[in-house]
């Protein structure tokens, strides 16, 4: 095993501020007998690494802990937790945690959000416990409910900060840290080719890969590994596919009779958003999804840096980053759609 930072350069470029709050969040962590390890719902490939990570790095430090995943896992990430031994509390459909149940961890630890929104279940979980709250994200959007929170906007993924966090506790690198990390910096950054990739992230993965990183492997995972059904439900995403707003914005829509007739799953939805913006004149694009299993219709958007679709998505109780964010919104689905189609065409009308 390596070291994680073999270099000054491998830092996050920090201010005293950042690096005061990540001492604090590391001092409080070590006084912590039991921790709960979660991330946001839904989660995808920069969250569940990130997780894995931090779970490493806790277990490193000598505290225990559990990780309770908010919805369940997609296939093509379940491998992360394959040789682990640290339990999962998979949530399939209701929260099946209870206040008694919190009785035993002294310690929250939340990892790639910072809001409740992102959290169901858990704010109700956590109002009357007196365990530490911890945050570590990267979202612009964040809510002040933590009693430590570590938030980088620059880092181009939760699994620079997850690195961060282990190179801060002295934790060796493993070949299995290493793929935690870099399967979320690379889901999150769509294999190092969007805007938020930097020099940092860069310099990071190649010391990732000099660890022993399998990127091949990594890379099928990732992008080799779908069900069927996710070219299924992208068929379909790509039927409804409308241009607006003189070609620059592309709305698609995924209904439940499109999950009933190919069997999908919301998971299998991620990152379709991005397809509208392989045409040269699209400046955003959303997608709205109708759940199967019901609830919120659930809006991603995406944009190429003209549309702040973080501040966009918080007009509607949502938020993200800057080209990345989401919303979900109750009713029905066309409603929904036209709602939030005539805003985003009013804020493009705005940029002409």
């Amino acid at each position: 095993m390596t070291s994680l930072r073999p270099d000054p350069a491998l830092a996050l470029p920090a201010n005293a501020e950042f690096d005061q709050n990540f001492t604090r969040l590391i001092e409080r962590l070590r006084v912590c007998n039991r921790v709960l390890l979660t991330t946001h719902v839904r989660p995808d490939g920069d969250a569940l690494g990130s997780v894995r990570a931090a779970s490493l790095v806790l277990s490193h430090m000598g505290i225990a802990h559990e990780i309770l995943v908010l919805s369940k896992i997609p296939t093509k990430y379940r491998f992360l937790f394959e040789s682990s031994s640290i339990p999962v509390i998979e949530i399939m459909e209701a929260m099946t945690l209870d206040a008694s149940d919190m009785a035993r961890f002294d310690g929250l630890l939340v990892i790639d959000t910072g809001t409740w929104s992102q959290l169901p279940g858990v704010r109700e979980l956590v109002e009357n416990w007196p365990g530490v709250k911890l945050v570590i994200d990267h979202h612009v959007t964040q809510e002040d409910w933590a009693d430590v929170k570590v938030v980088k906007t620059s880092a181009a993924a939760a699994g620079e900060l997850a690195a961060e966090l282990a190179a801060r506790v002295g934790v060796p690198m493993s070949r299995e840290l290493a793929g935690a990390v870099f399967i979320a910096v690379a889901s999150d950054t769509g294999w190092f080719q969007f805007s938020s990739t930097t020099p940092h992230t860069l310099r990071l993965v190649a010391s990732l890969m000099e660890a022993g990183v399998d990127t091949d492997s990594l890379y099928q995972h990732l992008y080799q590994n779908e069900r069927p059904e996710r070219l299924l439900i992208q068929q379909h995403a790509m039927r409804s596919m409308q241009l607006l707003s003189g070609n620059r914005l592309g709305v698609m829509t995924i209904t439940k009779a499109d999950f009933q007739e190919t069997g999908a799953g919301v998971p299998d939805t991620e990152n379709l958003v991005n397809i509208p913006l392989q045409i040269g004149t699209i400046a955003a694009s959303a997608l709205f999804v109708d759940p199967p299993e019901g609830g919120p219709v659930r809006v991603s958007l995406r944009s190429k840096g003209q549309v702040n679709m973080a501040k966009f998505a918080e007009r509607f109780g949502g938020g993200g980053h800057v080209r990345a964010a989401g919303l979900k919104i109750s009713g029905p689905i066309d409603e929904v759609r036209a709602t939030v189609t005539s805003a985003l065409q009013e804020v493009l009308a705005g940029l002409q």
